[in-house]
Order: structure tokens, then C-alpha cells, then sequence
């Protein structure tokens, strides 16, 4: 069996969140996933703040990071990350409702490693969040720091 590291799910929407957990429990990811509601609490999490002061060591194999989110947004979490020396392997991967050019560019600008618009269909948004798991938690190689 794979060990695999933790999936960071930054989303807002209760739904969404919930949708995003079903589709990676059909590739047996579901027990990785870490849920936060906005962009502070990826910040936390990521600095060992507050509720996550003790959690394990190391950085998650994945951020699933919602643009349009309370207190801190997606972008200015993405731009957080990316000016933080210690987080310059941390896969980031937009999983937004947003199709704006602007949000799509600046995202890139901002050194996001993928950018993937929620399908609208059930379906098919299950088809994304799996494959996005697969890649991102299984197959994906990063190097190890301290």
C-alpha cells in the first residue's frame, strides 16, 4: 500500500467540499484530505498555527485552493505561499468556480502548478477531483526537505 501524504482542501462551500471528499474516497484518498474554509486557515495550517499547531511535520502533497473565498481569497494565499522560501515545492493546484481570464493569468503569474475550472456537472466534476488526486497525491514526485 501507498502512503500518502495529506491532501489540504481549501474550500468554503460546505457542498463543494463534501463533493471534493466523495470523489477522492473512490481512489481510497478521502482519509488524507484536510478541510479548511478559507485562506487563513491554509495559512495556519501551513505555518503550524492555532488548531494545527501540533499536526504532523511536512507540507501536504497537494493545496486544492478555491479563488473566491472569506478573510484571506485564494490568490492572496497563492501569493503568500509563493514568497515563502519554504513552501517552493508545494504543489498548488486552483480548483475554482472562476473561468476569468484575469484570475487565470494572475494565478500563473503566481506560480500555480495547475489551474482547473469546476465542472458544472456532477459527474464530471467527480472525474476531475479524482484524477487531480491521483496525479497530485500518487504520482507526482517532490523533493524532500527538512
Amino acid at each position: 500500500m501507498i502512503d500518502l501524504k495529506t491532501i489540504l482542501l481549501s474550500e468554503d462551500n460546505p457542498q463543494d467540499a463534501e463533493l471534493t471528499i466523495e470523489a477522492l474516497k473512490e481512489h481510497n484518498l478521502a482519509n488524507q484530505v484536510v478541510v479548511v474554509g478559507d485562506g487563513v486557515e491554509v495559512m495556519e495550517y501551513l505555518n503550524y498555527k492555532g488548531q494545527f499547531k501540533n499536526r504532523k511535520k511536512g507540507n501536504p502533497s497537494v493545496l486544492l485552493l478555491d479563488i473566491k473565498m472569506p478573510r484571506m481569497d485564494g490568490i492572496e494565499v497563492l501569493a503568500a505561499i509563493r514568497a515563502n522560501e519554504k513552501f517552493k515545492t508545494l504543489a498548488v493546484v486552483m480548483l475554482t468556480s472562476s473561468r476569468e481570464e484575469p484570475d487565470l493569468k494572475r494565478c500563473y503569474d503566481l506560480g500555480v502548478n495547475a489551474y482547473v475550472v469546476k465542472p458544472v456537472n456532477f459527474k464530471d466534476f467527480i472525474e476531475a477531483v479524482k484524477h487531480i488526486g491521483i496525479f497530485w497525491a500518487i504520482l507526482n514526485e517532490q523533493p524532500q526537505y527538512d
